[in-house]
């Protein structure tokens, strides 16, 4: 459960002991109970609502920081994306080659990105070859280093 999803329960429960306080408070002044015991639960009834109150303010607070941080992210992303697409530009990737470079960056083994591509492996180890060549490293694991030292 997450914190926002905490403080929407602890909310409601809040609310809900509000409710059955005051319905007992009103109860109780209506058969003449006595003013301490009539105060008690009004101040256990302003209690309750308080901390609904309070709940509420920090759901909504919550709830604005992650779509800040949601937001946040999905710049940065973004940023990363338009300078991967900037740096195979640079090195002259045809389409195709851009498009195994990425698939090589996500991972993803020539036998999969000749499935995603729909070509074969062979044509998909001999582009990355190219890619490499280019970009002037000797593999995977450089071409994905080369990225993350620019990026950082």
């Amino acid at each position: 459960m997450t914190g926002a999803d905490e403080n929407t329960v602890a909310a409601g429960l809040f609310a809900a002991i509000a409710v059955l306080v005051g319905a007992d408070l009103l109860a109780d002044a209506g058969s003449g109970a006595g003013a301490v015991h009539l105060g008690a639960e009004g101040l256990a009834t302003f209690v309750a609502l308080a901390g609904a109150g309070w709940f509420l303010v920090r759901f909504r607070k919550q709830r604005a920081e992650t779509r800040q941080l949601r937001a946040r992210a999905d710049e940065l992303l973004g940023g990363v994306g338009g300078t991967i697409e900037k740096q195979f530009a640079a090195w002259r990737l045809t389409p195709a080659e851009a498009e195994v470079a990425l698939l090589l960056l996500k991972g993803l083994a020539f036998k999969e990105i000749a499935g995603v591509r729909g070509t074969g492996e062979r044509t998909a180890r001999e582009q990355a070859r190219t890619v490499y060549k280019k970009a002037a490293v000797g593999g995977r694991a450089e071409l994905s280093a080369w990225f993350i030292e620019d990026l950082l």
